[in-house]
């Protein structure tokens, strides 16, 4: 499978395929400005609908942007034959080349076919032993933009030996400069199957350092967005990741695809409460226990405990007539109210027209009429209001966490059964706040908050959510996730071996529990793209403590020599060792990451400094002039270099509470390489790291 470099006849094919780029950039280009053109004046009945289809052209234009150094295609198939169904519709003897967006000619004809497309979907499926009707899969090589080679796979012909991808596996390893890439152009067939998957059902894929579990996730949303557009574009779209450097990392990746309207946020940012600030942190056992899922019915039955069973009678006075409800028929509604278990804040809402509608049925008895708009009466009367108030009063979610974590018999009472005695002092406020707005809340307490809320009044549902690196969550963050997709599915993604939390998940079917998706399909991908085979290898030796019954991953990639670990005997010197790696790996192309214990940043940052190195922080994004970022160990989780050098492994998993979830964030840190890991120590090794591989 030779890889064509450009040749100067401009018979030559590739000749032909540049040409046919500059044809589809101009064909893009009229697109563009077609849409810029458009003219609502005489299409719009008042301002509010001019606005809405303002916004849809603004959107459609941000779309069709030509970006200079992304290749609007990647790839050509050509068809042996005409294949019923949607796959190729009248593709006998035609040719479609695959890219990122659609683009078609003033006659409406395709020239760019969207890489979702039914007909786009062989380019990565189809194979020697399952061609699908394709005789020939072409690929395409870019240079800054410019296409530079093409490489040809004859599926059909028995004649040509099966090969790698060469033009594949370069785009697989280019450098990585700047925010995360999509990897639309080298899907594989395992991906394939997830990103196309239904948009009915949950798909939960664990996949190991570099299998592309995060672009998997992150390609399935711009594919169900191009599938499902008009429901997603009613019921909305969420992609939730673990802290804000990696959702900066990973923002460009739907917006190069053409989607532009998907929304970004952390769990912290989805629990957030207006006059609730997150100021303050837990212990690692008082996080356990507020994450604990048996909190969720510590606070169901704290928010059912405000209601009072009537002891007396309402008497609604109307004109000259008074109707009287006993007690025991009050009870009687609220026992219903309770065993319907409505949310709290509907029952609230349902109880005064619940009585006004008694009092109506004596109105009838006594020969009266009364229609809806007596009920609604009745039901705003004073003597009812006051009754529900005293029955079923108005709950503050952030009041009664408050009230729980501060009040200790008002916590045992909800709590019996359920949290031990030590458990409920490890998560007792030793001063309770005096209001929610001088309270110090903790990200687990605003969990909690969240949950109470959802008992008082339904939280809106999306119609899909991804969750990213979800293998850190506790089950009330899990909870809070669900109920953004209660009526919609997700899309779940991580790796158990990655859980660096002190609760973080053991299992995907105890996840996918918590998350209200017991259901979903679990895909595990175990074929690594990204790190090298000498780099993995190294890594796995953690993995019969950290996680033993995950399968280490198989990389694809063969680097020799992409594998390092330098011994510094002088501990005085480990900081100038550290510092003459990263400026040997600055000769290299690409970025580099200096990964080390958060405790050891700010010696490293002083050490750069001193030595005129100019360095970013995670998140950040690198470029030709900046290439060097200084990553804490902690914020290293979903975010890639080139190269890596990871300072001082014995510090990174001191760092940790335990030994299990240290050699967890070392796990983490070791496999952040693509090309090539240096790892500098002074300390020893972890037993685990320096033994044979297993």
């Amino acid at each position: 499978m030779p890889a064509h470099e450009l040749e100067s006849d401009t018979t030559d094919p590739l000749a032909r395929e540049r040409a046919h780029l500059a044809a589809s950039r101009s064909a893009l280009r009229a697109m563009r400005e077609d849409a810029q053109a458009l003219d609502i004046r005489d299409v719009t009945a008042n301002w509010v609908n001019a606005a809405v289809l303002q916004a849809q052209i603004d959107e459609r234009i941000k779309s069709l942007a030509d970006l200079s150094h992304t290749p609007l295609f990647f790839g050509r198939l050509d068809y042996l034959h005409r294949v019923g169904g949607d796959l190729a519709e009248g593709a006998e003897g035609e040719r479609f080349y695959i890219g990122r967006r659609h683009v078609h000619d003033s006659d409406g004809d395709p020239m760019v076919i969207d890489w979702r497309a039914p007909v786009s979907q062989p380019f990565y499926r189809a194979s020697r032993k399952d061609p699908q009707d394709v005789g020939q899969r072409r690929r395409f090589g870019y240079t800054g933009g410019e296409l530079t080679a093409y490489e040809d796979e004859h599926l059909t012909d028995p004649s040509e030996a099966e090969q790698t991808s060469k033009l594949l596996q370069a785009e697989i390893e280019r450098p990585r400069v700047g925010p995360m890439r999509d990897i639309v152009a080298t899907i594989q067939p395992e991906q394939d199957e997830i990103v196309r998957s239904g948009l009915g059902g949950t798909v939960c894929v664990q996949g190991g350092p570099g299998t592309g579990k995060t672009a998997v996730g992150l390609h399935r949303v711009a594919y169900l967005l191009y599938a499902h557009r008009e429901r997603l574009a009613r019921t909305g779209t969420l992609v939730i990741g673990p802290n804000r450097s990696f959702l900066h990392y990973i923002e460009q990746v739907l917006p190069a695809l053409g989607e532009l309207e998907v929304k970004q946020a952390t769990v912290d940012d989805l629990v957030a409460t207006a006059g609730v600030e997150v100021r303050g942190t837990d212990p690692a056992d008082a996080a356990v226990v507020k994450g604990d899922a048996r909190m969720a019915e510590v606070l169901r039955r704290a928010v059912r405990s405000h209601v009072t069973p009537p002891t007396e009678p309402v008497v609604v006075v109307r004109g000259s007539r008074r109707w009287r409800i006993p007690a025991y028929e009050l009870e009687e509604i609220v026992n219903e109210l309770l065993a319907r278990d409505m949310r709290y804040g509907a029952a609230h809402e349902a109880l005064p027209q619940r009585i006004a509608h008694a009092v109506l049925v004596r109105m009838e008895e006594a020969g009266e009429a009364p229609d809806d708009r007596v009920q609604n009466a009745v039901a705003r009367n004073p003597a009812v209001k006051a009754a529900v108030k005293a029955i079923w009063p108005v709950v503050d979610p952030a009041k009664l966490v408050l009230r729980l974590l501060s009040d200790a018999e008002f916590l045992a009472a909800h709590a019996e059964g359920l949290l031990d005695e030590d458990e409920q002092k490890t998560i007792l406020w030793a001063k309770p706040a005096r209001s929610v707005k001088t309270a110090k809340w903790s990200a687990a307490d605003a969990v909690l908050i969240d949950e109470a809320g959802d008992l008082v009044t339904r939280t809106h549902s999306l119609g899909h959510v991804v969750l990213d690196e979800a293998q850190d969550l506790s089950p009330m963050q899990y909870r809070a996730v669900g109920r953004r997709c209660t009526t919609g599915s997700a899309t779940v993604l991580g790796d158990l071996a990655q859980g660096t939390t002190p609760w973080s998940t053991e299992s995907w079917a105890q996840a996918l529990h918590h998350l209200g998706k017991p259901d979903a399909v679990v895909e595990e991908l175990t074929a690594g793209f990204r790190v090298p085979r000498e780099v993995i290898a190294y890594a796995s030796r953690l993995l019969p403590v950290i996680s033993p019954d995950l399968a280490a991953v198989e990389s694809v990639r063969e680097s020799p020599g992409s594998l390092e670990v330098r011994r510094v005997a002088d501990p005085a010197e480990l900081d100038a060792a550290v510092l003459a790696e990263c400026e040997v790996s600055l000769t290299r192309e690409g970025s580099i990451g200096l990964i080390a214990a958060d405790a050891r940043i700010p010696v490293l940052a002083g050490a750069l400094a001193a030595a005129g190195h100019a360095y970013l922080s995670p998140g950040e994004e690198t470029s030709a002039e900046s290439r060097l970022t200084l990553v804490p160990a902690s914020l290293a989780k979903g975010l890639e270099y080139d190269y890596v050098v990871l300072d001082e492994p014995s510090a990174v998993v001191d760092g940790e509470p335990d030994e299990r979830t240290g050699l967890r964030r070392l796990y983490v840190a070791l496999t952040r390489a693509v090309s090539g890991l240096t790892v500098v120590h002074s300390a020893e090794l972890p037993d685990q790291l320096a033994a044979p591989a297993i």
